[in-house]
């Protein structure tokens, strides 16, 4: 059999839901996913497997008009993260009626040569009428070849839009692996797991303005496995927030990780978390940056 290997781009708006259509289309979990808007930050890849084809997923940070250094190394990585794709996926959360916020978006992709596909999602949770509505709205130019309504939450849909991906791939050979299903290293995903529950838990108490840090990843004997990881933000009156009552919701932070990271990891994991202020550090520390995947834009 002939194998097929491709890049696809997934653009969209914060909220969306990108991330946990990256993780449905791979079929598992690659990219953490919260109700914070701007989750994503760096660009990473999710790789999923259709019969002889590859498609590599560039699951990208949402795109948003940029206000300060972190927000534009974000969306510096989003159009990055489309450069050289052989698809275009724009996902549009299918619930909201004004359209408005996604003009910027349409006039960025207007001159792209790549082939784009509109994906409405969330049909679970809207009538169909207001979807076909949003369709015609976005797409009725015919500045997209191909419409798709899905939800990535339940599954619905997302099979076929798997199925036309995969019929788009080039032919050539895997990238990856068969068994890889991320580019992202353990000990970054490690950081990400942990980030993806200090929104989760804090959500609305804690900016989005902080940071999980590697310090160490360190198989024992035993074949379990030490992580040390920093948790940095960027106010010295968000320390309580984040320890909680005698330490309480890191605590709890830390082993809601733990667990996560047991199960994807497939052994023991020992989790040691911290907290460091660190004022500013979003437009004044280069090392973190690079750490998170990011580029220090000016």
């Amino acid at each position: 059999m002939t194998q097929h290997c491709g890049l696809i781009a997934v653009l969209g708006a914060p909220n969306a839901g990108k991330s946990t259509l990256v993780n449905a289309l791979v079929g598992q979990k690659v990219a953490i996913v919260s109700a914070k808007a701007q989750t994503t930050r760096a660009r990473l890849m999710g790789i999923a497997l259709e019969g002889e084809t590859q498609i590599i997923l560039a699951d990208t940070p949402g795109l948003f008009e940029p206000k300060r250094r972190l927000d534009r190394a974000m969306v510096s990585a989003a159009w990055e993260g489309a450069q050289e794709a052989d698809a275009i996926l724009l996902v549009v959360d299918g619930r909201k009626k004004k359209l408005e916020y996604l003009e910027p978006i349409l006039t960025s992709l207007a001159d792209r040569k790549e082939r784009k596909i509109l994906v409405l999602n969330k049909v679970d949770e809207v009538a169909k009428e207001p979807m076909l509505i949003a369709a015609q709205a976005l797409a009725g130019d015919g500045q997209f070849d191909e419409v798709f309504f899905i939800s990535a939450l339940t599954g619905d849909g997302v099979g076929e839009l798997k199925t036309r991906l995969a019929a788009l791939m080039p032919e050539g050979h895997w990238h990856y692996p068969e068994d890889q299903v991320s580019d992202a290293s353990e000990r970054l995903l490690a950081c990400e797991i942990t980030r993806e529950q200090l929104y989760r838990q804090l959500h609305d108490e804690l900016p989005y303005d902080s940071a999980v840090r590697p310090e160490s990843y360190t198989p024992r004997k035993d074949g379990s496995v030490e992580i040390h990881q920093q948790i940095v933000i960027a106010r010295d009156s968000q320390k309580g927030i984040v320890l909680g009552k005698g330490g309480s919701k890191l605590k709890a932070i830390g082993e809601a990780a733990r667990k996560e990271l047991t199960e994807l990891l497939g052994c023991k994991v020992h989790l040691f978390l911290h907290v460091k202020v660190e004022e500013g550090w979003a437009d004044s520390n280069k090392e973190i940056y690079e750490e998170i995947g990011l580029d220090w834009v000016k």
